[in-house]
């Protein structure tokens, strides 16, 4: 079996690369990766465990994804995976495993994750709960749906990606100008939506066949919107460890729903939803790609399991093993306050000494680092117990009492 991993970024330091490839290499497995790195940024564990490596100019082409495929089946033989985690690739993705008869995910169904306006739609004509939206091509149209809607609204690209350039609009003069400041066009159209309120949650979850095996619940303090918004704000994500309960029963019901209706067959998806005022849900998006924002790695300490090899076998194999949930878990971002690099970290000892119990892993900015200019921010503090209240309490005295200075 060849399998080739396409990245279009190499992080030398990313030791859940190279648990992907461990998972794989040893059982007859022929690995290849694509990127656009040069080679030298290949750590040198990984590139023993490979058969080959090819560099291309843009690794989100699907010319030149065909072409590194063509490649490697006349060198190696049959292509048999063609994996890659990164949102923006899932389309070109698909596009080339229809063409050379690749298994797994489908252009149509690719679609549906990638374009938001498309997956909207989706879900209404399933009736499943989500934000009232239109995909806008002008100025007056955008004006229509923000008269039969109401402010707030939400602005964002149709394929966007990690809440990234996602606007919240307050009033009308802030759409005014933002109108103007970012018109949208027919060839660059915008998608509006109704501010959806509430608590914000994910929904991950693997799907082996159409059939969903396993799922896990977390809450963001606060929503991500709010963190792009306030580049200061450190933030928390938690795992509680009770989520078999009726309490989410309803994002259960309406997450498979949707998967089955956006076409999700076989892998692990990332689902963003809110739990309205009144008790319902509202789904907002999802991304057919493992969860980022060290999600995997949360996952991996709340059921005692390595969610990277997980996830690999899940990609090659269509097999995953289905674990219990073991432990609450949580993790807090460290943002960095001012302009500039890392200059100081403040309150860290003090809250060391009283969260130390139940750390687990601990990325600690250092001084001279440059901002990371993303909402996960220049550091983050991973904490576990059994019971949900000590882990959300540990998160409150780290995002509170830690703060990042940048001079």
């Amino acid at each position: 079996m060849s399998v080739l991993g396409i990245g279009v970024h190499i992080n030398p330091d990313t030791a859940d690369v190279l648990n992907v490839f461990d998972q794989l290499s040893g059982a007859g497995r022929t690995i290849v990766i694509i990127t656009h790195e040069p080679e030298e940024k290949l750590p040198p564990e990984l590139k023993a465990k490979l058969a080959d490596y090819l560099r291309v100019e843009n690794a989100l082409d699907v010319s030149q994804l065909g072409s590194a495929v063509r490649h490697v089946a006349k060198r190696l033989g049959s292509v048999d995976r063609l994996i890659g985690t990164l949102e923006e690739l899932q389309v070109p993705l698909a596009e080339v495993r229809e063409a050379f008869g690749i298994p797994g995910m489908g252009t149509d169904t690719a679609k549906n994750f990638r374009d938001k306006s498309r997956m909207k739609s989706v879900f209404e004509a399933h009736g499943i709960p989500c934000a009232r939206h239109r995909l806008v091509s002008c100025a007056d149209e955008a004006r229509a749906f923000a008269r039969e809607t109401s402010f707030p609204l939400v602005a964002k690209p149709p394929a966007g990606a990690g809440a990234r350039n996602t606007f919240r609009i307050d009033d009308e003069s802030r759409f005014e100008r933002w109108l103007q400041a970012a018109p949208p066009t027919s060839g660059n159209p915008a998608l509006l939506e109704e501010f959806l309120t509430g608590e914000e949650h994910s929904f991950d979850s693997v799907m082996v066949r159409g059939e969903l095996v396993f799922h896990s619940i977390s809450r963001y303090l606060p929503t991500p919107l709010e963190v792009l918004e306030n580049p200061w704000v450190q933030w928390v994500v938690i795992l509680p460890r009770e989520i078999e309960g009726p309490a989410y029963d309803g994002i259960r019901s309406a997450g498979t729903r949707a998967l089955h209706a956006l076409g999700m067959e076989t892998g692990l998806s990332h689902m963003e939803w809110f739990r309205r005022s009144d008790g319902g849900v509202a789904i907002s998006e999802v991304a057919a790609r493992p969860p980022g924002a060290q999600f995997t790695t949360l996952l991996s300490y709340a059921h005692d399991l390595d969610f990277y090899r997980a996830w690999a076998r899940l990609a090659v194999f269509d097999e995953f093993s289905v674990p219990g949930r073991r432990w609450a878990v949580g993790a807090a971002f460290l943002r960095g306050q001012g302009s500039g690099r890392v200059a100081a970290v403040h309150g860290l000892e003090k809250v060391a000494k009283e969260v130390a119990p139940v750390v687990v892993e601990a990325r600690v900015p250092q001084a001279g680092q440059s901002p990371g200019g993303g909402y996960e921010g220049e550091g983050y503090v991973i904490v576990r117990h059994q019971d949900t209240d000590v882990v959300e309490r540990a998160l409150a005295k780290i995002v509170t009492g830690i703060r990042v200075e940048l001079a």
